[in-house]
């Protein structure tokens, strides 16, 4: 038995998910749909697959769950909270410019920046950089490259070097290096006149367009390691995140773009 699901193609900055409204489907089993509608030549392709609900708590007015494209849960991704906001102020679910979002790091909140009932743009309150999380990062690991580790709700881990493309060839070692027990996202930092250039190996989806999350982590890593002030343009491949780190509240902003690529029906087997 099959039965239609209605989804959402979106990215920020090129971070590209697929997007379903559980209020009018449900998935049950998200592991197995993520890697199969994830595919780039047998499924739709994407990044990943992001479940939209309602909050069962009135702190928060939606609900996130991210899957990679190999499966795992993420806790966080801020590309994608962006596309949300997006997609319940433009589907009519809200008709507030700040949504709630709760994620498995904690609530979100995402002030979208609209005109004409169409979200171009939102900035997301990433809350506070953490630095040291035992059960993330083991700091007393053998053979790892140097780097600078923050975690923004999920672990990154930040290379600032001449040459991001090595990324490419190194992501996967260091996403399941000794030092991180549960799997790490790695960036490679460039700092260049016009911005921060960031390539980005994500956990669970290997090479990516952008990762929100990781824009934050490399500019606090590069504020950190006085390469950077407060605010910083971070430079992926899909597209440009403004990043600022307040110091009035210690919060992460995160400043993007949202879109819709395409709408569509799917088939899932029962």
């Amino acid at each position: 038995m099959t039965r239609k699901i209605h989804f959402a193609k979106m990215h920020g900055a090129g971070n590209d998910y697929i997007y379903v409204d559980t209020l009018l489907y449900n998935i049950e089993d998200p592991e197995t749909v993520a890697i199969k509608w994830s595919d780039r030549h047998k499924g739709i392709g994407s990044d990943g697959l992001v479940l939209i609900g309602r909050s069962p708590i009135p702190e928060a007015d939606f609900t996130m769950r991210i899957f990679n494209a190999d499966g795992s849960e993420a806790k966080m991704c801020g590309n994608a909270s962006r596309c949300v906001g997006k997609y319940v102020y433009e589907k009519g679910l809200t008709s507030e410019d700040t949504v709630r979002l709760l994620t498995a790091s904690g609530i979100k909140l995402i002030h979208l920046h609209s005109q004409s009932g169409r979200v171009d743009a939102a900035t997301v309150d990433m809350g506070e950089p953490v630095f040291d999380n035992p059960q993330q990062f083991s700091p007393h690991a053998t053979g790892l490259r140097d780097g600078q580790f923050v975690s923004m709700g999920n672990p990154h881990y930040v290379v600032f070097t001449d040459d991001v493309d090595a990324v490419e060839s190194e992501g996967r070692e260091l996403e399941i290096h000794s030092a991180f027990p549960e799997r790490c996202n790695i960036e490679f930092a460039e700092m260049r006149p016009d911005g921060i250039r960031v390539r980005v190996w994500e956990r669970g989806s290997g090479i990516t367009q952008a990762c929100g999350t990781g824009a934050c982590a490399v500019a606090v890593a590069a504020q950190q390691t006085g390469r950077a002030g407060r605010t910083s343009r971070i430079l992926m491949d899909g597209g440009t995140l403004e990043i600022e780190w307040r110091e009035a509240d210690n919060h992460v902003y995160m400043t993007g773009p949202a879109e819709l690529v395409f709408e569509g029906d799917i088939e899932l087997d029962e």
